[in-house]
């Protein structure tokens, strides 16, 4: 008997099988579960595959749950029974790792607050993506730059007080803290870094040599790093009168916008350039790498506080890129901002970090590290956030803004003291800057 007559004879859907026996082989189905809709599928001239949203609509209107996307030519008519051995003791072994894992993937995130803890208002905040306006000392007190002031905010009594205001025209560019928390370094629009002793509201050194405007400050216990719209770097020993120990040209070809040291002394420089420069040591004539990721300028840059020899950068508007490196300069992961960055911050207790943002929304958002996973977004800025600081235990970030405000965000736990106790690496007072001529 030929198969054209077997078929003739026995048609598909009239097969019918036991209910109490298997209709199948354990591992071949038969096609007697094959229904006229699974035949369908069988005619090879036939494009019955829905192949937009439209066919598949009219697909699921006229079958229902038969949908031919999901159908099935062949299937098992009873699902093959598990096996009943009471000694299989992979299945213990594969319980407690699924419990496990349970449980880690729904632990609760911890809560965000949405809404900034206190905000000031700071009129004459100039717009300017390459300046940093603002610091927060080992002391508690956060150094503001408004145009051609300098204010200081005491955030333990609140109280607020101008330390300086430049005679000549021209604007406060960069502001940084000595690790101790008495000396103000502030860079200016003219090119010049001043020292500043804010207890007694006294100027204590002029350093000149840049001819541009300063870009980035940074300290290293005695020695001050200026970036500058020349494309130098220059290194600074305040204790001796002839200030300049090393003045470096021709590594960054465009303003240095971004320089900060790691709590061991490597040095990280972004520029104008969309370049990012690591040097190993304050004496170093050459960068041991160069960075080439970005496609705008790099003026947020921060070294990882617990974990060493790691970096977080930053790109402008054309980037928009959060980039994390080892100092060997091997790329470790990115992750894309949607927005331009401005600053960086890490909180150490939840081994996270925090960005700030310019166009188009002026926003913080919060990462996780090392996968660079986004856990949260905070608006309220009206304007884009041009820098940000962070208190001496690490909990509190303070952002400022194009819309002439500073807001304060309790966004991390406090640095935790170890047993000698001492404070955390955030709240440590190095022995800088005893004395300065």
């Amino acid at each position: 008997m030929s198969l054209e007559n077997m078929l003739s004879e026995h048609p598909l859907e009239e097969r019918r099988s036991d209910s109490t026996s298997c209709s199948s082989d354990r591992l071949v189905p038969l096609r007697g579960t094959c229904q006229r809709v699974n035949q369908m599928k069988l005619d090879r001239d036939e494009k019955w595959m829905p192949q937009n949203e439209y066919q598949h609509v009219l697909s699921q209107n006229v079958l229902g749950k038969e949908c031919l996307d999901n159908l099935k030519v062949l299937r098992y008519k009873q699902t093959p029974l598990q096996q009943q051995s009471t000694e299989n003791e992979l299945r213990i072994l594969y319980s407690a790792k699924q419990n496990g894992s349970e449980k880690q993937r729904f632990r609760p995130r911890r809560a965000v607050p949405q809404n900034a803890l206190k905000v000031l208002d700071a009129p004459g905040l100039v717009d300017d993506f390459y300046s940093h306006p603002i610091d927060w000392s080992s002391r508690n007190v956060v150094a503001v730059a408004l145009s051609e002031t300098v204010f200081l905010f005491d955030a333990s009594s609140s109280r607020t007080e101008k330390l300086l205001t430049l005679p000549n025209e021209g604007n406060v560019t960069s502001l940084r803290w000595t690790g101790e928390g008495l000396h103000l370094s502030v860079g200016t629009s003219t090119g010049e870094v001043q020292i500043w002793d804010a207890a007694v509201q006294k100027q204590l050194r002029n350093l000149r040599g840049h001819g541009g405007r300063i870009g980035a400050l940074a300290w290293h216990e005695h020695m001050l790093s200026s970036g500058s719209a020349d494309s130098e770097l220059h290194h600074h020993d305040v204790r001796v009168r002839e200030h300049l120990t090393a003045r470096i040209k021709g590594v960054h070809t465009d303003l240095i916008c971004g320089l900060d040291y790691s709590p061991w002394g490597a040095l990280a420089s972004g520029g104008n350039d969309n370049l990012v420069c690591i040097w190993e040591n304050v004496t170093s004539q050459a960068p041991i790498c160069k960075l080439t990721e970005h496609r705008a300028a790099v003026k947020a840059v921060k070294w990882c506080p617990w974990q060493r020899n790691v970096l977080a950068t930053g790109g402008g508007s054309a980037d928009r890129k959060v980039c994390l490196w080892n100092a060997n300069g091997r790329l470790l992961t990115s992750a894309d901002a949607e927005s331009q960055v401005t600053g960086i911050a890490w909180g150490p207790q939840e081994k996270e970090l925090v960005t700030a943002h310019g166009y188009s929304r002026n926003h913080l958002s919060l990462w996780k590290y090392p996968g660079l996973e986004k856990t949260a977004d905070l608006e309220g800025h009206g304007g884009r956030l041009l820098d940000l600081a962070q208190s001496p235990d690490g909990s509190l970030i303070c952002s400022a803004s194009a819309d002439e405000t500073l807001r304060f965000w309790q966004l991390f736990s406090p640095a935790v003291a170890d047993k000698s106790g001492k404070e955390g690496r955030l709240g440590e007072k190095n022995p800088i800057l005893r004395t300065i001529r």
